[in-house]
Parts: structure tokens; C-alpha cells; sequence
């Protein structure tokens, strides 16, 4: 009986590998043929902006909505279902761009994309959260390690699909179409309940004023201060650390690109050895030591114009951002009764970082240059550090809370 109870866990916990990886391979696709989408759109850099925007405001509605959709459907099926939709959206926006030349079918099928892929990214988190109660082992980093080694496959595969000259219509509705049985398949071996017990989901599912109630919970949002000062510390290093290189120490565009290959390497390094330390030393002096170790990092990066520091410190800015946002997605669904309404909250803020971070440190980066902006993201690091201790635990996770 506990061979097959361990077989179930195992095939549930590799089939949520796949669809994060899914997920993240599905988001890089079009976001690392942007030019290509430009330049089938025939538009100009403004309305690639709106037309990026656009996506997020999508994905920001899908966030917003997740917990209702996952009360209505399921887990399962709403990843299934909002993962197939996301697809959609990833074909038509290379269709849009390369045989129809529509900005406005582009404007609709990216807001297809981001609603689908936000709405499963919660369904997905929570599923993992839900792997972890079953196994008592916090391993929410791991899905996130594949969600960036989806990222990173998506971005090498748009690189490939761009030097041989495959149009973006061709690239995304392939990708689409390849990666449609892949989910279908995989999403069988996600138990239709919230565990592979098939506990009683009635013990799990709330009311529609619980839900919206999850924004009133001081320790949910205190967990979204964590997660948002980590977003802030990934996104800013995401849009800007390469930039920062090459302005703020004369860098040529090939060494900026290698130090945000050091921050990638720091991040991915951090998401698959963060489970050992989570299981040696808990959330919470995990969360203060990754904290500790980005504020580090980047103050290393601002200060320092020697290469090796600067380097050494991008990884520290890597390996201490890395486990902000998955362990706050576990600790937002640490009770399984309303864990959906709490992702998809601390989730929302979180991404909000991603939307106002990026444009924030434009903007003062104009004024006192790029590697000055970035004490604001010295500041939301610290806001992390204290808000850490939310994420412990409760004693006794009641489900019928």
C-alpha cells in the first residue's frame, strides 16, 4: 500500500515538474521574439510597450481571478484548462504577427496568453503546496528551478528558430501544438482532489467573501511583502543588471550579458539547493539569510567596480533572490482551506513588483543613473528580511480553519 501511495506522490510530483516547466517555456517563446513580433506587427517601440503592458495586464486579471476559477473548477482542470488557453494565446500571437499583421488580434491573443498562463500559475503553486503537505517537505524551489529551466529551453529555442529564419508564426504554433499533449498527458497523473488521499475537498473549499477576505489577513500580507521585495530584487536584475554593467561601469554588451548570466546561474543554483537548507534550517532563517545574502550581493554590484567583486556579487544577488517567491507561495498555502485565495494574492502583489519595478528604476536611473536605482531594491530586500519571520509555519494547519 505505501509503495503504491509513494508511486502516486512521485508521478504527481514529476507530472507538476512538466507543467511548470510548460509554463515557463510557454512565457519565453514570444517574449524572446519580440523583435520578430515588432517587425511582423510593422510597429513602433511605444506600442510594443502597450503591447506588453497589455500581457501583463492580463496576466494581472487571471491573478486576481485564480482563486474563484480554482473554487469553481479544481486544481486539475484548471490547470489543464487555463494551460491549454494560455497555448492558444502563445499561437495566435505568433499568427497575429507573421501571416495576419494585426496589432489588435496581437493586443487580444496576448491577453488570452497572460490570463491563461496567471490563472494556471496559481492552480499550479497550489498543487504544489499540496505535494508538500503530502510528502512534509518543502520542494516548492524545485518546481520553480523548472519553471526557469523552461524559460531558459523557450529562450534557447527562439534563438535557434530566429538564426534559422523560421518566422514567428511557424515557431509559436508549433511550440503550441507540441506542447498541447504533453499538458494533456501529464495532467492525468494530478489527482482530481487536493491530495493523493482524495481527501474530502468540502474540508478546503471556502465561500466567496473567504476568499476576498484573504486580503484583510495580516500574515498574508506580510507574505506578500516578502514575495514582493524578492520579485522586485529578480524583475530589477531581470531588466536592468546588464544595462547597469554596461553603463554604469563601461561594459561592453557582451560582459553585461555575462553578468546577468551570474545572476541567473546564483538564481537557479539557490532554487535547487534551497529545499536542503529549508529542510536543515526552516522558512524563516532561510528567508533572513537569503535576505542578507541579496542585500549583499547587490550593494557589492552598486559599490564595487572591480570585475571579480561585481561578479561574485551578481551571484549573491541571484542565489538570495532566489527563494523569496516560492517560499511565499508555500507559506501563502500553508492552509489548505482558502491556500488558493492566498497564492493568488500574495501572487498579484508579487507581480505588481514585476509591472512597477522595472519602470521605477527607469526612471530614477535617468536621473542618477541605473546602478543608484537600485538602493530601492537594497530597500524592498530589507522590507523582506523583516517581513520573514510571517512565513513560519503554523503549528497545526487546520484544514477546517
Amino acid at each position: 500500500m505505501n509503495l503504491a501511495r509513494n508511486a502516486t506522490i512521485t508521478s504527481w510530483r514529476n507530472a507538476l515538474f512538466v507543467v511548470f516547466m510548460i509554463n515557463g517555456l510557454s512565457f519565453s517563446s514570444w517574449l524572446a521574439r519580440v523583435p520578430a513580433i515588432r517587425d511582423g506587427l510593422g510597429i513602433s517601440t511605444s506600442e510594443v510597450a502597450a503591447l506588453l503592458f497589455t500581457g501583463a495586464i492580463g496576466a494581472v486579471t487571471g491573478l486576481i481571478f485564480s482563486s474563484h476559477v480554482i473554487a469553481w473548477l479544481g486544481q486539475r482542470r484548471t490547470i489543464l484548462f487555463f494551460g491549454l488557453l494560455g497555448l492558444v494565446g502563445l499561437a495566435a500571437i505568433g499568427t497575429s504577427a507573421q501571416w495576419l499583421s494585426s496589432y489588435p488580434l496581437a493586443l487580444v491573443a496576448i491577453i488570452i496568453a497572460g490570463a491563461g498562463n496567471g490563472i494556471a500559475d496559481v492552480a499550479m503553486n497550489v498543487e504544489g503546496s499540496s505535494v508538500e503537505r503530502e510528502i512534509s517537505r518543502s520542494i516548492m524551489p524545485w518546481f520553480h528551478a523548472f519553471w526557469s529551466f523552461g524559460t531558459v529551453a523557450g529562450a534557447a529555442i527562439s534563438a535557434a528558430m530566429s538564426f534559422l529564419g523560421i518566422g514567428i508564426g511557424w515557431h509559436t504554433l508549433v511550440t503550441a501544438l507540441a506542447l498541447t499533449p504533453v499538458l494533456i498527458f501529464v495532467c492525468r497523473f494530478i489527482p482530481k482532489s487536493s491530495s493523493a488521499t482524495q481527501q474530502d475537498e468540502t474540508k478546503t473549499t471556502t465561500t466567496f467573501a473567504e476568499r476576498l477576505g484573504v486580503w484583510k489577513e495580516p500574515r498574508t500580507l506580510a507574505i506578500g511583502l516578502i514575495a514582493l521585495g524578492m520579485a522586485f530584487a529578480e524583475g530589477s536584475a531581470n531588466d536592468w543588471l546588464a544595462l547597469a554593467m554596461v553603463d554604469g561601469r563601461d561594459f561592453s554588451n557582451g560582459q553585461g550579458a555575462l553578468w546577468f548570466g551570474f545572476f541567473t546561474l546564483g538564481m537557479l543554483s539557490g532554487r535547487i539547493g534551497g529545499v536542503y537548507a529549508l529542510d536543515r534550517f526552516g522558512r524563516v532563517r532561510v528567508l533572513q539569510y537569503s535576505a542578507g545574502l541579496a542585500f549583499v550581493g547587490l550593494a557589492l554590484v552598486i559599490l564595487i567596480a572591480h570585475p571579480v567583486v561585481s561578479a561574485a556579487g551578481a551571484v549573491l544577488w541571484g542565489l538570495g533572490s532566489s527563494l523569496g517567491f516560492p517560499v511565499g507561495m508555500s507559506a501563502a498555502a500553508d492552509n489548505p482551506r482558502g491556500g488558493a485565495a492566498r497564492v493568488s494574492a500574495v501572487a498579484t502583489v508579487a507581480y505588481g513588483a514585476f509591472l512597477i519595478g522595472p519602470p521605477l528604476i527607469g526612471y530614477v536611473g535617468a536621473q542618477i543613473g541605473i546602478l543608484g536605482a537600485l538602493w530601492i531594491v537594497v530597500a524592498l530586500i530589507s522590507l523582506s528580511f523583516f517581513a520573514a519571520p510571517a512565513a513560519k509555519p503554523p503549528l497545526t494547519p487546520a484544514v477546517n480553519a
